[in-house]
């Protein structure tokens, strides 16, 4: 027996419009953006900026054997590592993943433990010059790692009984407990406290396959918070007309084994779901016919999916494979009876499709294959929460990239557009599952943000990072690309200027990659794709305006110019941790180039992470020591406080060092200083 890898033509049919059904709790899959108007752009051709990346902050293309040796040299180090953080005795450090610049910045990505226990929400990245060198670092929470036991009060049991509960509210299918009750730490909502993380598993409502995590405070009882490992999308074929697939052949057989992409396989599940099915052979090397009757259809769509979001991963981003250690993947079609949805699974490490309404539209178009792959990505990297605003971003970077993909793919029978599942039909009258220039349009999707973001759905709440995507990509108003006519508003009604999708998709991959951790929300999603930003192209860039103007134009946080879309900002980014009922801490930002006093309506913009904002009193200190009350212990048990405030600073000169001061006055709860600025209109 020999094998070889062959590179196999797959005739199609003319593609076919299909539908899909978008899921409350699960991870949707997509995106998209049809709209009226009447300029007309080329693909990429928004208003651009001049700006180049700065070369050495480019990620370097890692083989997997240079990532494994970079893996093992922060592995080497790590006890160093944690006490240069300043790690508690009984913390440690395990090392999840690493990254490399070109000017040879080494991010590495770490889990922690606490006794022996794993921490949920203690992850952290740091960056330096060789691997584990914490010259930087971002902390999913800046909140120490030190619970008042780590004995439990409650038995396991209870947390079993609880989880169970939790599966059936949702009208699971056959719950039953996958993996008993662990003791862990639970870190990534306020104080840390021991707790049990159960795993539930069954089916869902719609047949999906669960892996419902229920975390339980082992001291009280309570449940603390819960999310779906399992992430599935939306969407049905798109046939992609006749397209290459590389597979192998084994003597006289063919079959769909990519041996170019770490041998991404793609198998039949002929209607099960559990398993891996039978791996697509044949004794011919074409595959298909382009209609869903044929099975092999399917399997080509998912086949040819999954090479181009790894080449796309790997030629755009430098990332060999979604774990970037060259090991693929595997995709599993024909998933069930009628089962209108796809998803991606850890614990399968694979993405699975179902074959729609009635089998007859299998959801394998290549917007789909990307989104699925993507949660695997995000899964492997930032890990985001899938729940609340991390949930939302979560879902979000998939369809960002389930969108970049296509354009990539410069498929003539599926042109690129910021439509997720334009081709599936959703709703029955050709209009796609989500828009990104506008994602409103679907009728649930949030345009922009709002303190109660957190609590709908992430498919809905993924609108804001989408909208924003948009905009840094191509910018505001009416225009038309690929043919599609987009009129993308702004919630500040202040136009944006696009730098271009490519510089875009760079930004977001930098920041999930190595700015992102598993509690990020929207407004921590601004500082790390602005310190993305500054890497790649500089602080005083058009670039990092443009992100600025982004973001503002779906309400988080300020425009580069101030909330009048004009004047000069200063701004900091870095944190500053504020401790439990201690002395007030300060971060400073440094004006210059301003003649006179200050204006009578300076703004200050102010984004503080804290468990309690009632414990804060907040204070903006001029250069010459006069402070300004900006917040006194308001708010209540809110979390956080972002918020501008108009300061009458008349009396004050301009240039000097300015302090935001930040004071909490009672006990058990902290955070930090996640960025502040000025500006002068």
């Amino acid at each position: 027996m020999r094998s070889r890898t062959s590179h196999r033509r797959t005739p199609r049919t003319a593609q076919r419009r299909v539908a899909a059904v978008a899921l409350a709790g699960v991870a949707a899959l997509i995106a998209t953006a049809v709209q009226s108007g009447a300029a007309t752009a080329a693909p990429d051709a928004a208003t651009r900026t001049a700006s180049a990346a700065a070369p050495g902050s480019e990620s370097v293309k890692l083989t997997p054997a240079q990532r494994a040796a970079l893996m093992r040299q922060a592995d080497s180090v790590k006890a160093e590592t944690a006490k240069d953080l300043g790690l508690g005795a009984k913390e440690k450090l395990v090392v999840r993943d690493v990254l490399k610049d070109r000017d040879g910045t080494v991010h590495v990505r770490y889990e922690r433990t606490y006794d022996g226990l794993p921490v949920l929400g203690g992850d952290l990245i740091v960056q330096g010059d060789t691997a584990g060198e914490a010259d930087k670092v971002v902390k999913a929470s800046r909140t120490a790692v030190k619970p008042a036991t780590t004995a439990a009060k409650v038995p396991a049991a209870k947390a079993e009984a609880q989880a169970l509960s939790a599966a059936k509210a949702e009208k699971a299918e056959g719950a039953d407990v996958d993996r008993a009750p662990r003791k862990v730490i639970w870190a990534a909502d306020g104080k840390p406290v021991v707790a049990y993380e159960t795993v539930v598993g069954g089916l869902q409502h719609d047949g999906t396959p669960q892996e419902l995590h229920v975390v339980t405070d082992a001291t009280t009882g309570e449940k603390l918070y819960e999310w779906q490992a399992v992430q599935n999308g939306t969407g049905h074929t798109v046939y992609s007309g006749t397209v290459d697939l590389t597979t192998t052949q084994s003597g006289s057989t063919y079959n769909l084994t990519d041996g170019a992409r770490g041998g991404h396989k793609t198998y039949n599940l002929n209607r099960g779901t559990s398993g891996t099915g039978t791996l697509f052979s044949g004794s011919d090397d074409v595959w298909g016919n382009g209609s869903p009757s044929n099975a092999e259809s399917a399997g080509a769509d998912a086949h040819y999916g999954a090479a181009l979001t790894w080449d796309y991963y790997k030629n755009v981003h430098g990332r060999s494979g979604i774990r970037g250690d060259g090991v693929g993947a595997y995709s599993r079609v024909h998933y069930g009876n009628n089962y209108v949805n796809a998803f991606w699974s850890d614990s399968c490490f694979c993405m699975t499709y179902g074959d729609g309404s009635g089998n007859a539209n299998p959801l394998t178009s290549i917007d789909v294959a990307a989104h699925e792959m993507t949660h695997g990505l995000t899964s492997n990297t930032a890990g985001l929460n899938y729940s609340g605003e991390s949930g939302g971003l979560n879902e979000a970077t998939s369809d960002i990239f389930g969108a970049t993909v296509e354009f990539y793919a410069n498929n003539s029978s599926d042109v690129g557009d910021y439509l997720i599942g334009e081709e599936i039909d959703i709703n029955g009258d050709g209009t796609p599952l989500r828009y990104m220039d506008k994602p409103s349009k679907d009728g649930r999707s949030k345009d922009s943000w709002y303190s109660g973001i957190g609590s709908i759905d992430v498919h809905y709440s993924s609108g804001v990072a989408n909208h924003f995507f948009y905009l840094l990509s191509e910018g505001s108003g009416t225009k038309t690309i690929n043919g599609v006519t987009y009129d993308s508003p702004t919630s500040d009604g202040l136009p944006v200027t696009g730098i271009g999708r490519a510089k875009a998709e760079k930004i977001w991959f930098r920041a999930l990659t190595t700015k992102f951790t598993s509690t990020t929300n929207y407004a921590a999603a601004r500082t790390g794709t602005l310190a993305a930003t500054g890497e790649l192209y500089g602080t005083d860039s058009a670039e990092y305006k443009a992100v600025q103007d982004a973001w503002a134009a779906v309400n988080v946080g300020t425009r580069s110019g101030g909330p009048g879309g004009g004047g000069t900002t200063f701004e900091s980014t870095t944190d500053v941790a504020i401790p439990d009922a201690g002395a007030a801490v300060t971060s400073a930002i440094t004006v210059t180039g301003r003649t006179g006093n200050a204006p009578s309506n300076l703004q200050v913009a102010v984004d503080v992470v804290h468990t309690w904002s009632g414990d804060l009193v907040v204070d903006l200190v001029a250069p010459d020591g006069t402070s300004y009350r900006l917040r006194n212990r308001t708010g209540g048990s809110a979390d956080n406080i972002n918020e501008t405030y108009t300061v009458n600073a008349s009396s004050e000169t301009a240039n000097g060092t300015w302090q935001l001061r930040v004071q909490d006055v009672a006990r058990y709860d902290t955070g930090y200083i996640n960025g502040w600025s000025l500006t002068f209109p």
